[in-house]
Parts: C-alpha cells; structure tokens; sequence
C-alpha cells in the first residue's frame, strides 16, 4: 500500500489526557488552510473552526 501523507497537521497541543480539563490541539487541515480546535477530556470530545475576531474562519495563506 502506498505511503499517504495526512490531510491535516497539529501544529499545537497542550494540556494531557490524564487531567481533569483534557488534551487541546489546534489542527490545520493542508488543502484548505482552515484552523481548527480539538479538545477531549474523558469520553468526551469537541472540534470546532478557529475564528477571528471579524468571526471569520483562520486560514493559513498557502504561498
């Protein structure tokens, strides 16, 4: 099988899965350049867009 290369790309993350308030990480998906907020705690977990303050999504201009 072929090596294909991930979609998306965490370019942070904090926090550990073993404390009460979880792991977060914000991902950037590499074709569209949107930035996202993942968080899990528990069995419990969440993503949602980054945004600015305009409330427009962050994206990562590609050069």
């Amino acid at each position: 099988m072929a090596n294909k290369q991930s979609r998306f790309e965490v370019i942070y993350k904090d926090g550990s899965a073993w404390l009460e308030s979880g792991t977060r990480q914000i991902i950037v998906d590499k074709e569209t350049g949107v930035h996202y907020l993942a968080w899990k705690a528990g069995y419990g977990a969440g993503i949602t867009p980054l945004l600015d303050s305009e409330g427009k999504a962050v994206i990562t201009k590609k050069e």
